[in-house]
C-alpha cells in the first residue's frame, strides 16, 4: 500500500482511501492514478498511461483529459493547481506528491456518542462548521469566520436546503468533533468543513462536503487567492463554494432518495426523483420525469421548482419528439409559471427563460428572466448554463462564452456541464474557432453520449474543419441515437438568429444529414 497526502492507495485490492473513507472513482481512473503513483521517480508519457489504463487501445486525447482531470478531482487536486498531477507539455505527466510505503493503515477517527440529539428534517440540511484558522496569526480569525458566516448565508438562499445557523454551528470551534456526531447532534445530512491559511498576500482555503451519515466525501475544493480586498475576496470564495456545492449537494440527494425511496412522497421528493430525467433533456427521460412533476404540482400548484423541469421535459418531447404544438403550449405554459412562482428561484428563472427563448422566440421575456435570476444568485449552475445556451443562439456570444465558463468554473465536476460545452460549440462554431468548438463538442459528446445535439455540434465541427471521414462517421452515430434527426427539425427551436444557425446547418448538410 501506498501513502500520500491522506491518501492511501491499494492496487492489490484496487481500492483509494481518504483519511480511511473510500473514493469512489472509475476503473479507469483508479488504473491512472496507480499508474502514476507508481511510476512516481519518472515521466509517464501520453503513449505509455493509454498502453497501461487502455491496453493501448486508440484513444482520443480529450478521453484521456477527461480522465486526467477525474484523477486530479479524486485527488483533491486541479488542472490549474497540478499539486499531485503534472502537466509536462509535449512529454507526459508526473506524480509530484510525496509517497511512503507503510505496514499500518491511516487511523480512523472514531466518532464518540454524542449526547444531545437533533431529529432529522425533512428536507436535505446542512451545518457549515467554522473554517480552521492555519495562519501563523491568530489575528486571522476574523477572517475565517467572516468567510463562513458568508457561506452560510449564501446557502441559505436555497430554499430547498435547511442550513444550520451561524450561531449553532460555531458552538463547535476549536473543538474536536467526529462530522458522524455533528450530523447527529445537529440533525443534518452533510457537514462543511475547512481550513483558510493566509500568508503575506496569499490566502488558501479548503473546503470539504462531507455526507454525516457515511463520513464520505462529496466534493472538496481548494482556492489560492491574493489578499488585495478583504472583503471583495470574502464575496469571491463564498460565491464559488455556494456554486460548487450546490449540483453536488443535487447529486447526493437524487442518489439518496433512488436508495431509499419512501412509499409516500411529498412535492420535493417528486421533483428530486424527476431531475435527472428532466435535465437529460432526452425525449424518453421526459417522458418519465413528466408524471412525477404533475403529482409534485398536484400536492403544490405554485412550486416553482416543479414548474421548470416540467417546462424543460416537454421542450425535449417537443423538439425532439415529433415537434407536437401541444408540447410546445406546455413548455411555455409551465415556463411562464415558473417565472411567476419562482421570483426568488434563480435555477427556476433560467431554466424557463432558456425554454421561452427556444419554444416561443421571445426574447425580451426570456433575457429579463435570466437577468432576474442572476441578480438573485451570479453563481448559479442552471442561470448561467440556460442563458449561455440561450444567448449563444441569439449570437451574443461574448457573454454566452463568459456564462458557460463560469458555470464551468463554479461547478467543474457537474454531469450536466454538457449544456456549458454545447453554449461553448454553438459560440465557437458562430466565430469560426473550429478547433475550439470540436474540442468542447467532445468533452460534450462524452458526459452525454445519448444527447444527439451533442453530437450533432460534433459533427458541424468536423465538418467545418475538412475532417470529412470523422465528420461523416460521426453523423453515423447521430443518425443511430436519433433516427427521426433533421436539420428542419432542429431549426424550429433554435433558429433565433440566423447567422448563427445557417453555417451550422450548412456544416450538417454536407455531411449528408437529413435536410427535412
Amino acid at each position: 500500500m501506498l501513502y500520500f497526502d491522506r491518501f492511501c492507495l491499494d492496487s492489490g485490492r484496487r481500492e483509494l482511501t481518504r483519511d480511511g473513507s473510500p473514493v469512489a472513482v472509475e476503473p479507469k481512473v483508479f488504473d491512472l492514478i496507480a499508474c502514476l503513483v507508481e511510476q512516481r521517480d519518472r515521466v509517464v508519457s501520453r503513449d505509455d498511461l493509454i498502453g497501461f489504463v487502455w491496453d493501448g487501445r486508440i484513444v482520443s486525447d480529450s478521453a484521456l483529459a477527461t480522465c486526467i482531470n477525474a484523477a486530479r478531482a479524486a485527488l483533491g487536486d486541479s488542472g490549474e493547481e497540478q499539486r499531485l498531477i503534472k502537466t509536462l507539455p509535449r512529454k507526459g505527466f508526473r506524480f509530484i506528491g510525496t509517497v511512503r510505503d507503510a505496514d499500518a493503515k491511516h487511523p480512523i477517527t472514531v466518532p464518540q456518542d454524542g449526547q444531545t440529539r437533533v431529529p432529522p428534517t425533512d428536507r436535505p440540511s446542512i451545518a457549515v462548521l467554522p473554517f480552521q484558522n492555519m495562519s501563523s496569526d491568530p489575528e486571522q480569525e476574523y477572517f475565517a469566520d467572516g468567510v463562513v458566516s458568508d457561506i452560510i448565508a449564501g446557502l441559505a438562499r436555497m430554499k430547498w436546503l435547511f442550513v444550520i445557523s451561524r450561531n449553532s454551528s460555531f458552538v463547535y470551534k476549536h473543538r474536536e468533533a467526529d462530522v458522524k456526531q455533528v450530523g447527529r447532534e445537529l440533525g443534518v445530512r452533510y457537514v462543511l468543513e475547512g481550513s483558510i491559511r493566509k500568508a503575506g498576500s496569499r490566502v488558501r482555503i479548503v473546503a470539504h462536503l462531507i455526507d454525516a451519515a457515511s463520513g464520505a466525501h462529496v466534493w472538496v475544493e481548494r482556492y489560492d487567492c491574493e489578499l488585495d480586498d478583504i472583503f471583495a475576496l470574502q464575496d469571491d470564495i463564498s460565491g464559488q463554494v455556494v456554486g460548487a456545492i450546490e449540483p453536488s449537494l443535487r447529486d447526493a440527494e437524487a442518489s439518496r432518495l433512488r436508495r431509499q425511496r419512501p412509499e409516500s412522497l411529498e412535492a420535493y421528493d417528486l421533483v428530486l426523483r424527476a431531475q435527472p430525467f428532466a435535465y437529460s433533456h432526452l425525449a424518453d427521460d421526459a417522458a418519465i420525469a413528466i408524471p412525477l412533476l404533475n403529482k409534485a404540482l398536484a400536492i403544490e400548484p405554485d412550486y416553482a421548482a416543479a414548474h421548470a423541469p416540467l417546462a424543460l421535459c416537454h421542450h425535449s418531447r417537443f423538439s425532439r419528439a415529433g415537434l407536437n404544438e401541444a408540447d410546445r403550449t406546455l413548455a411555455i405554459q409551465h415556463a411562464h409559471a415558473a417565472i411567476a412562482c419562482g421570483a426568488d428561484d434563480a435555477a427556476a428563472l433560467g431554466v424557463a427563460g432558456f425554454v421561452i427563448a427556444l419554444d416561443a422566440h421571445d426574447r425580451a421575456t426570456a433575457l429579463k428572466a435570466f437577468e432576474r435570476a442572476l441578480a438573485l444568485s451570479n453563481s448559479n449552475f442552471f442561470a448561467l448554463c440556460s442563458s449561455a445556451l440561450a444567448l449563444s443562439w441569439m449570437g451574443t456570444t461574448e457573454i454566452a462564452i463568459d456564462r458557460a465558463k463560469r458555470a464551468l468554473r463554479l461547478s467543474p465536476f457537474d454531469p450536466l456541464n454538457y449544456l456549458s460545452y454545447n453554449a461553448l460549440a454553438i459560440s465557437y462554431l458562430h466565430t469560426r474557432q473550429f478547433d475550439e468548438a470540436r474540442d468542447v463538442a467532445a468533452r460534450s459528446v462524452e458526459l452525454n453520449p445519448r444527447f444527439s445535439v451533442s453530437r450533432a455540434f460534433l459533427v458541424a465541427a468536423l465538418s467545418r474543419l475538412g475532417r470529412v471521414d470523422e465528420a461523416n462517421e460521426e453523423a453515423r452515430r447521430l443518425l443511430e441515437i436519433d433516427s427521426g434527426f433533421s436539420i428542419r427539425r432542429f431549426s424550429v427551436t433554435v433558429d433565433i438568429e440566423p447567422a448563427v444557425f445557417k453555417p451550422i446547418a450548412e456544416a450538417w448538410q454536407q455531411t449528408g444529414l437529413p435536410a427535412g
